[in-house]
């Protein structure tokens, strides 16, 4: 491990070396490269100077100890030791997280779909729910979101629900998040007090930009009609609605949401794009089997994740066997403690692997 931090602590001091070099800060592209890699670095070079600066004071004190007579400079010199050494086992597990690899796509933006499952309007209530509790999730961290497109049920509730978050470390966030989550609780609707169980199934995927996925326009339909619903004056006065079928996949895609065909061509285009980067990404899953064993679920939007239970009060996350009474919070978008221990959880999974690899 630590020759690997020496050749990346090298290559740190190479890249500010180039940085400074005003050939390179002309060469906009060269330049723009060093400073992305420059900043993928610089927390595992600072947390790699912090374990060495940590090392020195160990080896500092005990050689000063050997040679120190004044008791109370002694006494000093153990704190100090003592510190520091209870610093060290954290700071290389801090290095080795620091050395799995990133996945290339925590930085992108999402897609989100979100789609009624069993229950009926039970079922589309808690999809409307679901959708409420990732937007103040998203407000709460400066992130945007933009609907995509909606299929609401007349009492508030949505069959479907598919909207583009915007923002920092999106992706790193919210990949979790893929499979059925299960309320149970009692309909208003139900005169007799039971708790009724309803599904719905939430789909991560990364915003997959033109350069990650190439589309051949042979192996694209596209239909123009008029829009249905809400949607503004234009709504079937127009033919703004756009469905694309990608032929080699069957899959087809339908938007609406804007009054401009064009806007409507432009968002379709978006989401098929990331539905064939997820197809792609499912494929490498699968390649990949004994691996995923090891993550935290695996991302199959068929997998149980997560029950809300209203009537205790209780949300269960299944993969990583957390329960918290707090469901109201949870509702509301207070959704960082369950990530952070979905990501820890990933992390302590991805080491056990590397110590195995090793």
């Amino acid at each position: 491990m630590f020759d690997r931090l020496d050749d990346i602590l090298i290559r740190y001091q190479q890249i500010m070396e180039e940085l400074g070099d005003p050939d390179v800060v002309s060469d906009q592209k060269h330049f723009t490269a060093l400073m992305k890699e420059q900043s993928d670095l610089a927390p595992l070079v600072e947390k790699y100077q912090e374990y060495k600066d940590t090392k020195k004071t160990i080896d500092d004190s005990l050689e000063m100890l050997e040679e120190e007579s004044d008791e109370e400079m002694k006494a000093l010199l153990k704190e100090e030791l003592a510190e520091a050494k209870s610093r060290l086992p954290q700071l290389e597990q801090d290095l080795k997280i620091l050395l799995i690899p990133r996945d290339p796509l925590d930085e992108k933006n999402v897609i989100v779909e979100i789609r009624a499952g069993a229950g009926g309007d039970e079922a589309a209530l808690f999809a409307a729910e679901l959708f409420r509790m990732y937007a103040k999730y998203a407000e709460g961290r400066n992130w945007k979101i933009e609907m995509m497109d909606l299929s609401e049920n007349g009492i508030g509730g949505y069959k479907e629900c598919v909207f583009m978050v915007k923002g920092k470390g999106v992706y790193s966030r919210m990949k979790f998040e893929s499979g059925v989550h299960r309320v149970q609780r009692v309909p208003e609707t139900e005169s007799g007090g039971r708790i009724h169980t309803s599904t719905a199934t939430v789909a991560i995927m990364p915003e997959a930009e033109e350069v990650d996925v190439q589309i051949d326009m042979k192996d694209i339909h596209i239909d123009v009609m008029r829009a249905s619903g809400n949607g503004g004056q234009c709504v079937n006065t127009t033919d703004s609605a756009v469905r694309l079928t990608h032929k080699p996949t069957g899959i087809v895609i339908y938007s609406q949401t804007e009054k401009s065909q064009l806007q409507n061509k432009e968002k379709a285009f978006t989401l098929l794009r990331s539905k064939l980067l997820q197809l792609e990404l499912d494929r490498q899953h699968e390649k990949e089997a004994a691996f995923r064993k090891n993550q935290v679920g695996s991302g199959d939007r068929s997998e149980k994740i997560r029950t809300y239970n209203f009537p205790q009060g209780r949300c269960t996350d299944h993969r990583i066997r957390l329960t918290l009474y707090r469901l109201g919070d949870i509702m509301n978008g207070d959704l960082d403690e369950i990530i952070d221990s979905l990501t820890a959880a990933d992390q302590a999974a991805k080491l056990s692997q590397l110590d195995e690899a090793s």
